[in-house]
């Protein structure tokens, strides 16, 4: 699921960046290693985590015509939260590659926060299938603690980056189908002491 879901992220920014037949889409970790065709937006996960606020304990139950009914725990609501970071390629202008890279991170900046939900027409594989909307929250505090930390820790160069959280849905149990009651049997017993 979760490579399904980096598809369709690559699938919007490849639909509506502009120049989008020059620029690749990265999910790899932006460290020293880094090395994709520029010029490129990278868009790296690193946090995963259960949302506690769209938690329901509802489940869900429905009757059929053969008899029997479905029960159907909710799915699990999962923010998935990317870092997201803008490669240019070539020097740039006069030199200073920082102009191309925050003219690309604007302009990816731009197609999320159009977007509160990812589209329906770009949704790849079982994502397509979810009855729920993929909410999204751009520009929001991410999960990192320490930005400096973790551009130490990938030993890598500072650079600017946005914060980026879908919301799935995941389905983790199965249907429960179970017989329904269609008749009421009351028996009563009396003790044959107590009826002298």
């Amino acid at each position: 699921m979760i490579h399904e879901l980096d598809q369709t992220l690559a699938a919007l920014l490849k639909r509506e960046l502009p120049g989008r037949d020059q620029i690749s889409v990265s999910f790899a970790a932006p460290d020293d290693q880094f090395s994709v065709k520029l010029p490129a937006v990278d868009l790296f996960l690193y946090d995963l985590r259960e949302n506690h606020e769209l938690r329901s304990n509802d489940d869900f139950v429905e009757r059929r015509a053969d008899l029997t009914s479905v029960r159907v725990r909710p799915a699990v609501r999962i923010d998935a939260s990317y870092l997201i970071t803008a490669w240019p390629g070539g020097g740039g202008l006069h030199g200073d590659a920082s102009e191309d890279e925050h003219k690309l991170l604007g302009a990816v900046m731009r197609i999320l926060l159009r977007f509160p939900t990812l589209p329906r027409e770009v949704l790849k594989g079982s994502l397509a299938n979810q009855e729920l909307p993929l909410p999204v929250s751009a520009l929001q505090p991410g999960r990192l603690q320490s930005l400096g930390e973790f551009w130490q820790a990938l030993s890598g160069k500072p650079k600017a980056a946005l914060n980026y959280t879908v919301t799935l849905s995941v389905d983790v149990s199965e249907p429960e189908i179970y017989p329904v009651v269609i008749d009421k049997e009351i028996r009563i017993k009396l003790d044959a002491e107590r009826a002298l």
